[in-house]
């Protein structure tokens, strides 16, 4: 199987994966049935890198090309994927948008637990975090640069050979499919299920967007 065919099967798995989530109660009592959700949806993840990791030792330019992707999903890559810290812009998004949705709840001492409903605790380790992989990010982004300056090295190389080019440019990409896992671990880990369900719902919500609205940009070329 084509790694375009595995990401489209493992797109539509998602779709309908979240749509397990979005159909879940979100009472306290159902803490469980969400956790066990949750961690459906991060094996899922999970999956998904593996096998990236394994096309990526064979085809590292088709994977950091990304041919399976649209073309408005490409221009915002960062490393032949989504930037990890946009998970944190998402959380203070979707925490905000809640909130004011429910202030005058919140003024009568009424809490639903929701992400809008982040405990002082919570707020300080997402930003712990995202001070993290900022550092992160801007270390692998150097590593790729430091890649790229090398580009005449390619100049009288043999098609049989690249002077072990390549094998670099498959481990930064596959720090960068790290940052990004560990990254959604981690916020998932510091959330209840009940948030953590919520922020996977928003950021597949957000991939979905990017993928529609790409696919028809790319139709009308």
């Amino acid at each position: 199987m084509s790694f375009q065919r595995f990401y489209e099967t493992w797109f539509e798995q998602l779709h309908q994966l979240m749509n397990q989530l979005n159909r879940a109660p979100r009472q306290p009592t159902a803490e469980e049935e969400n956790h066990q959700l949750v961690q459906k949806v991060m094996s899922h993840y999970s999956e998904y890198y593996r096998v990236k990791s394994i096309v990526a030792k064979q085809d590292i330019l088709s994977v950091f090309t990304a041919p399976w992707a649209t073309t408005l999903e490409r221009s915002l890559h960062w490393i032949a994927g989504w930037r990890p810290t946009t998970a944190f812009h998402l959380i203070y998004t979707e925490a905000s948008i809640r909130f004011e949705s429910q202030i005058f709840d919140i003024l009568r001492g009424l809490r639903n637990g929701d992400l809008g409903d982040l405990s002082p605790a919570q707020f300080r380790r997402v930003s712990e975090l995202q001070c993290e992989t900022v550092r992160e990010e801007n270390a692998i982004t150097d590593e790729l640069s430091e890649w790229q300056d090398g580009a005449s090295d390619f100049v009288g190389m043999h098609s049989d050979g690249d002077g072990g080019k390549m094998e670099v440019l498959v481990r930064v990409v596959e720090k960068a499919d790290q940052l990004r896992l560990k990254t959604i671990d981690k916020l998932v880990e510091l959330f209840t299920p009940r948030q953590a369900a919520e922020f996977l719902i928003a950021a597949a919500h957000l991939q979905f967007g990017v993928r529609a609205l790409g696919a028809t940009y790319d139709r009308r070329l």
